[in-house]
């Protein structure tokens, strides 16, 4: 079983593992007599263009998760899963003009090390351990173990026998997977990774249109907008079908198409709480304080090429739910109307969600196209293992290894131990995988929960670092320990409630303990009088507008909850409380007369935007809005 790959398949394959590998390690190499420094290896010597950061932010963003999670998301739940990358395209620009200025202006290296600056060894070590264990027992192995449900459904299993016992082909996939992310990552760092992630992004989004392509082409006659234009309509037919809806109610059930079972979606997709609510905390953290992430930000060559890298993601973020939440709709619209297209002699099945998108490729995507196809499909899954295991590492050299471990570490240490670290991360991950996600039909799901369990706090703790001079660090150590234990605690009193809406409230507790136990703790206080009278005056106007954006909020929620509860309204209280810590900030920046002697300062000129980004800006949310009214 090879989903009907031909010779030239394998081919078009081959060439592309060839080109990423060889391009990988020509760029790792260095020039005789020289070695890598750590900035060499970490951060690519702070020398990426704009066109190579949101290339490599998409390139690392974009994984099995989205290929195989969100478009099986797409068969089962719809469009609704959408918000989640629509979402993020707005983080990205406030990300681009507050949060990523700041971090270049401090010269950060990692996450853990600004909070080490802002606060304490303390809160650094427990973000560091956070990190770790997320990146390993979470976004690598989901990530491996989603491509390899991938390639099992499209390649087949191989038969490999080790000592006469036949391995686990998934595990086997798994095995190809890392390597392939290891042989470049670890030797190159982040330049190979970043640089490699153009290519790969130009196979993720063309591969990933191509089969959306055929698979409406094959539904509309050899037509694909005919061909999307039935699949809407198919949905459409249905009144109680919810495929096409970007706002879910609450009650809202599918059946799924593949194994017959009902759903109540609105845990997944609750409402507006995917427009007001705790998914403006899952982007935040994310885009803003992830290090796999934010790390490709920190190594642009300046500022301004940072944001129009950030701003450049923002449109390619746009993209993704044609390339993955569309295919899974189809596929979904497929099983429930055989009428609409000839299905006979279709090659495999769909026995669970996440079966949508590797079905759609093995029996759609002419010859030639599915070696493009599959090329994307692992173009996205080793982008993001790479990008995983260098930060991985980063974070464990730089903030563990040299901090705990060997103070007076030399750069060549560093990078053999940043080496050493993504191999064993690489390792441990692989012999994970398959106990922690070899159950599971709906991986982008557990991706998001789990992740949400720290973002809170991430949230919380990041955000008064850079924005809060009063925020100490006692408060973000005991909102750091509070984070698990938190979102343990709401989860067991309201099992029932989506996590979406849990985040929310956990959010709120986490400020009420930062801003309680900031006010009240009195050491290492500094008087703040370095900020001149004018930026006092800016910092004290700009929190009255967020003071507003709150109260409205507030008044909002007091008005609707209750008539629109089953769309999870109850959300805009968490955005409220968003609105009014940034503004109780910004407040206290300007008028307070004490700060934390280890609290930032910096010109509000950072925060200056130039007109063509301002433009770009207007742009994404304008598209936003537009897709928001016509999926509503």
């Amino acid at each position: 079983m090879n989903a009907g790959f031909t010779l030239i398949d394998y081919v078009i394959f081959a060439v592309y593992c060839v080109l990423i590998v060889g391009l990988g390690l020509w760029l790792s190499r260095t020039k005789k007599g020289e070695e890598k420094t750590s900035s060499d290896y970490f951060l690519a010597g702070r020398t990426l263009a704009w066109w190579a950061i949101g290339a490599s932010l998409i390139a690392a963003n974009i994984s099995a998760e989205h290929f195989i999670g969100m478009s099986g998301s797409g068969f089962r739940l719809g469009m609704s899963i959408a918000a989640y990358e629509w979402m993020a395209a707005p983080v990205l620009i406030l990300v681009a003009f507050f949060v990523l200025p700041v971090m270049l202006e401090k010269k950060v290296f990692t996450m853990p090390q600004m909070l080490r600056d802002r606060y304490s060894h303390g809160v650094s070590l427990a973000f560091s351990i956070l990190w770790l264990f997320l990146y390993i027992f979470v976004n690598l192995t989901s990530v491996a173990w989603l491509g390899s449900l991938a390639m099992v459904q499209i390649l087949g299993d191989p038969g490999i026998m080790l000592f006469g016992m036949a391995i686990d082909a998934k595990i086997f996939y798994v095995i190809l997977l890392m390597l392939f992310a290891g042989i470049y990552s670890i030797t190159g760092g982040l330049k190979s990774v970043a640089l490699t992630d153009v290519i790969q992004v130009v196979f993720l989004i063309g591969g990933g249109l191509i089969t959306a392509y055929f698979a409406l082409a094959h539904v509309g006659a050899g037509d694909a907008w005919n061909g999307l234009q039935t699949v809407f309509g198919a949905v459409r037919e249905t009144p109680q079908d919810m495929h096409l809806n970007m706002v879910i109610p609450e009650g809202s059930t599918v059946v799924d198409a593949a194994t017959g079972e009902s759903f109540d979606i609105f845990k997944d997709v609750p409402g507006l709480a995917l427009i007001f609510g705790a998914i403006w905390l899952t982007n935040i953290g994310y885009w803003g304080f992830n290090q796999y992430i934010i790390q490709k930000g920190l190594a642009a060559k300046n500022l301004k090429e940072a944001k129009k890298g950030l701003v450049f993601a923002a449109y390619l973020k746009i993209l993704i739910p044609i390339i993955v939440v569309v295919p899974g709709i189809t596929a979904y619209v497929l099983f429930n109307h055989p009428t609409l297209a000839d299905t006979t002699g279709l090659s495999g099945t769909i026995d669970i969600a996440d079966d949508a998108y590797p079905w759609l490729l093995r029996n759609f995507a002419p010859v030639g196209v599915k070696g493009i196809a599959f090329a994307a499909l692992v173009a996205a899954i080793v982008s993001s293992l790479a990008s995983m295991l260098n930060s991985t590492s980063t974070i464990f050299t730089m903030d563990i290894y040299k901090n705990f471990i060997n103070k007076k570490a030399s750069e060549k240490q560093l990078v053999g131990m940043g080496r050493l670290v993504a191999f064993a991360s690489l390792i441990i991950a692989t012999i994970a995988a398959k106990p922690l996600l070899g159950g599971l039909d709906q991986a982008f799901q557990y991706i998001q929960e789990y992740s949400g369990y720290i973002y809170p706090g991430v949230v919380v703790v990041f955000g008064m670092a850079i924005f809060w001079k009063r925020a100490t660090n006692k408060a973000a150590l005991w909102a750091a320990i509070a984070t698990l234990p938190v979102g343990v605690a709401v989860k067991l009193l309201l099992p029932d409630m989506g996590f979406q809406l849990r985040m929310g409230y956990v959010f709120m507790i986490l400020v009420l303990i930062a801003v309680t136990i900031s006010l009240l703790d009195k050491k290492r206080l500094a008087p703040n009088n370095v900020e001149s009278p004018e930026n006092k005056r800016k910092l004290v106007q700009v929190s009255y507008g967020f003071f507003a954006g709150a109260a409205l909020c507030f008044i909002l929620g007091l008005i609707y909850s209750a008539p629109l509860a089953q769309y999870a309204f109850q959300a805009i209280f968490m955005l409220g409380v968003l609105l009014a810590f940034v503004g109780l900030m910004l407040i206290m920046n300007g008028k307070a007369k004490f700060k934390d002697a280890n609290a930032y300062e910096y010109d509000l000129d950072l925060f200056r935007m130039d007109k063509g980004l301002i433009v770009g800006a207007i742009g994404v949310v304008v598209i936003l809005l537009v897709l928001y009214a016509y999926f509503w």
